[in-house]
């Protein structure tokens, strides 16, 4: 797998300026912030996406795994908490 994650925010940067405030958009360029460890600009868009697509396991779960890496336990816990009411299975969070 190619690992060129600063093209891939650029590109989700230009899709951003096509179509704003999408979650998919949004959802995705937050999990290439936190892989290039701008944790604070990842946090940012996963709040976008989840405020645009609320209670969505995949933004909950990489909100959670950024609020780890930023140190923030509890609020990191609660994400992942809620991932686990809509995914009990999810073996990520088990």
């Amino acid at each position: 797998m190619l690992k060129n994650y600063q093209k891939a925010l650029e590109d989700f940067n230009k899709a951003d300026v096509f179509e704003p405030n999408h979650a998919f958009t949004l959802r995705s360029r937050g999990v290439v912030k936190r892989m290039l460890k701008d944790y604070q600009g990842a946090l940012e868009d996963l709040n976008k996406a989840n405020v645009l697509e609320p209670n969505n396991a995949f933004t909950l779960q990489n909100r959670g795994v950024v609020k780890r890496m930023l140190k923030d336990y509890q609020r990191a816990l609660e994400d992942l908490d809620k991932v686990y009411v809509l995914e009990p299975n999810n073996a990520f969070i088990l």
